[in-house]
């Protein structure tokens, strides 16, 4: 019983950390990145498909993307796709690549962004402590049914908190770590 509540809040707080560092994935940060183009879809012969389904998304410098399409006839397509995405990239084709140059961020917009992963770290560790809640009822009502005993509730909670310091820090360095890439110029 214990064990299963221990399993699947560790599980659950795993998730949470991947599901952050997924989500800074898509964070611009003056570096070229293949997953800055994962949200943006394009109209392919009447369904919207994602980009990286339909193309060949590659970082050849550090301040640049190139989008190859697999299929020529669409890449005016997705350069309007690219513009309508709204995320402040500006694509050049040639007729078979598209070329898309990431400028430089200015100072004030680096902090506005490190702000903003901020509060997305925090609403993060938010869901952690959600998670211990729910995995610390859960271990209440079992004492109170009488299914563990006292002892073994105290420290499976005991667990459930050192999970939750751990998932903490992990989110923190992860935060630490794209806060230093953010700022660097």
């Amino acid at each position: 019983m214990i064990n299963e509540v221990l399993e699947e809040t560790r599980d659950r707080m795993g998730k949470s950390e991947k599901a952050f560092e997924t989500e800074l994935g898509k964070v611009r940060t003056g570096r070229a990145s293949q997953s800055m183009l994962d949200n943006v879809r394009v109209d392919y012969y009447g369904t919207q498909t994602p980009l990286p389904q339909m193309a060949t998304v590659s970082v050849p410098e550090s301040r640049l993307l190139t989008v190859k399409p697999w299929d020529a006839s669409v890449i005016n397509d997705v350069e309007k796709a690219i513009l309508k995405a709204n995320i402040g990239l500006t694509p050049s084709n040639d007729g078979k690549l598209i070329r898309i140059s990431i400028p430089p961020l200015t100072e004030d917009r680096r902090k506005e962004i490190v702000k903003s992963v901020a509060k997305t770290c925090e609403e993060f560790k938010v869901a952690v402590r959600n998670i211990r809640r729910d995995s610390n009822e859960i271990l209440k009502d079992l004492q109170k049914e009488g299914d563990i005993s006292e002892d073994d509730s105290f420290k499976a909670q005991k667990q459930v908190q050192d999970f939750t310091d751990d998932s903490i820090k992990k989110l923190d360095d992860i935060f630490a770590a794209k806060e230093k890439e953010i700022l660097e110029v």
